[in-house]
């Protein structure tokens, strides 16, 4: 999960399904460690370098969720288990480029509080869980409502 300075975290939209929204995320090589993948991963689907991040927090346990059987694949087979971890963001929007990733179509900071009413039913289960833990980081309530929250600007892939 990365927030900014704001405490709003950053969506990406999934690129095989149209106004799927999620966190980040990826798997481990065999030779690395879930720290040393995190960094890996969220190059890979943001284009966001590791010198602008700052690791604020971790979940003390990997979390795993069960996807519904049509979605089984070789892939993920009947789910996924993840490590996860609170990263701040450091740097400026032009820093992040999901044009990089076949996965993504495009990304928006978002109070974590509508992504998790957005995100897709087997996730809600965990986005909860890190909500819990992270939730000293996040905007919400009535302390941070604003315009940039409540309308997210939308950044296609390649903007």
């Amino acid at each position: 999960m990365i927030v900014d300075r704001r405490g709003l975290v950053l969506a990406i939209e999934r690129a095989d399904t149209r106004g799927a929204w999620q966190l980040p995320q990826g798997g481990l090589k065999p030779s690395e460690s879930p720290s040393q993948a995190v960094f890996r991963e969220v190059e890979e689907e943001t284009g966001i370098s590791k010198r602008d991040l700052q690791v604020l927090d971790a979940y003390p346990e990997p979390l795993a969720y069960e996807l519904p059987a049509g979605a089984w694949s070789k892939k993920t087979g009947r789910g996924q288990v993840g490590y996860w971890f609170l990263l701040r963001f450091e740097g400026t929007d032009d820093a992040v480029n999901v044009a990089r990733s076949s996965e993504s179509s495009a990304w928006k900071w978002m109070r974590f509080d509508r992504l998790v009413r957005s995100v897709v039913g087997f996730r809600k289960p965990v986005y909860r869980r890190l909500h819990e833990r992270f939730k000293p980081h996040l905007a919400g309530g009535a302390v941070r409502r604003g315009r940039a929250a409540a309308q997210p600007r939308v950044n296609p892939a390649g903007r």
